[in-house]
């Protein structure tokens, strides 16, 4: 099973003391990326070839041979452990990491070495461009004069002397390169967690990493237990009804909804509900208000809490990992279709999604297209406002498969339909 954990920030923060640390505590596989630049940069060096001579980077990158052995670190079958620590290639190695081809080749490597595995890897660029997705993102930082004076103490113990005043140079002038990088920026991801190691020893600061792994492990794990769904039995039946016609009465007395359209439901097979999702109650008033019993797909995050997780198991709602290809939620949901079951999406994918100017998702076209089934839009008329009337206006079935014509772009195109009848049916006088 995978697992990534992305370590970015600028040198000399401890990025790659602490992932070394980190991988020996949970057995993972540690990938030193900087380590891997610095060959290339070496191997530049000993063919003594230039920066901007990139058809001959292009056959070295080609060739190349790169061996990460623990601390060992192998280039064409040679230790340069190191080698590669020393002072002209710390000095060039940040100007050959900035080189689109490299940067794209090592990214390669980096994904491929990775691929179906625990790995945690450190860089500057590992949350925002090689792993987006990582399952858990941290940013370590400190000042410049704290990571000049690590670095240099790292040098005098591996034996290479580098005046100081020439470490916090190199340190800075890389900051610099490394933050107005073309490619592969130094960034902080906007769900990294952000640790400042300046006054932080190495074991204060592998306390919280390893801290914060738990917990992303710990949620992972209660997320997963979600597409477990629990067998109906006679005790979740009975909570199930007793539970949806409390709330359902609840959302009568404050909503006092309007239904128009139930008539449009198709008979005696399974189909996709879709509409807009404006509010956080707006899929409660679908699963409560009808007497079919709609599982609606949701993301997975809402597994995270307690009443929710319970609520979730309860209707059987599908989670979803957002930014994936979740095929686990993909099946459960063609097997709830297959069996005749009614599912409820939101084409938007979030919240005001036409809103935010985000594209119209075709996730529910493509499933009806699979399954075979018939999407039913539904216009939401109200403001969600205590004691103000909610009016949910289904609309005539749509059949995707008629734009399933030969044309690339069917998905679309027939997702876009879904949406316009969706926005029609919302204005619709009723």
């Amino acid at each position: 099973m995978s697992f990534i954990i992305a370590v970015d920030g600028p040198s000399g923060t401890g990025k790659g003391t602490i992932t070394k640390l980190v991988a020996e505590k949970f057995d993972f596989q540690y990938l030193d990326t900087g380590a891997m630049y610095r060959c290339v940069t070496l191997k530049m060096i000993n063919e003594k070839v230039s920066l901007e001579n990139e058809e001959k980077i292009e056959e070295i990158l080609k060739n190349i041979k790169i061996d990460l052995n623990g601390d060992k670190i192998y280039l064409d079958d040679t230790d340069v452990s190191k080698r590669i620590r020393e002072e002209d290639v710390t000095n060039l190695v940040s100007q050959v990491s900035h080189i689109p081809i490299v940067r794209t080749s090592m990214v390669e490597l980096q994904r491929r070495i990775s691929e179906g595995k625990k790995v945690i890897l450190d860089g500057r660029d590992i949350g925002t461009n090689v792993f987006p997705n990582a399952e858990v993102k941290i940013y370590l930082d400190a000042s410049s004069e704290e990571r000049a004076k690590r670095r240099f103490k790292q040098n005098k113990e591996k034996g290479i002397d580098i005046p100081f005043e020439e470490v916090k140079k190199n340190i800075e002038f890389r900051d610099n390169n490394d933050k107005n990088s073309k490619v592969g920026a130094l960034k902080k991801a906007e769900d990294a967690i952000y640790i400042d190691t300046t006054n932080l020893s190495i074991k204060q600061v592998e306390r919280k990493v390893i801290k914060i792994i738990k917990k992303k492990q710990k949620l992972i794990k209660t997320i997963d237990n979600a597409y477990v769904m629990t067998k109906d039995t006679p005790l979740k039946k009975f909570t199930h009804s007793f539970i949806k016609g409390f709330l359902g009465l609840l959302y009568r007395i404050v909503y006092r909804p309007k239904i128009v359209g139930e008539e449009n439901f198709p008979k005696d097979e399974g189909f996709i509900i879709c509409s807009k999702h404006i509010n956080y109650l707006d899929a409660a008033g679908i699963i409560l208000l009808n007497k079919k019993n709609i599982r609606f797909i949701a993301k997975a995050d809402l597994y995270r809490f307690g009443i929710l997780s319970f609520l979730g198991h309860l209707f059987n709602i599908i989670p979803v990992k957002r930014g994936k290809s979740d095929i686990n939620s993909i099946k459960l949901c063609l097997k709830a279709l297959k069996n005749k079951e009614t599912l409820g999406i939101f084409p938007e994918g979030t919240r005001k999604g036409l809103e935010k100017h985000m594209k119209v998702k075709n996730g529910a076209v493509f499933l009806a297209e699979k399954a075979k089934v018939k999407i039913v839009p539904v216009g939401i008329q109200g403001s969600f406002k205590p004691f103000t009337r909610i009016t949910f206006n289904y609309g005539k079935p749509i059949n995707v498969h008629d734009f399933n014509n030969g044309d690339e772009d069917w998905l679309d195109k027939a997702s876009e339909k879904v949406m316009n009848d969706i926005i029609m049916l919302t204005k619709e006088k009723v």
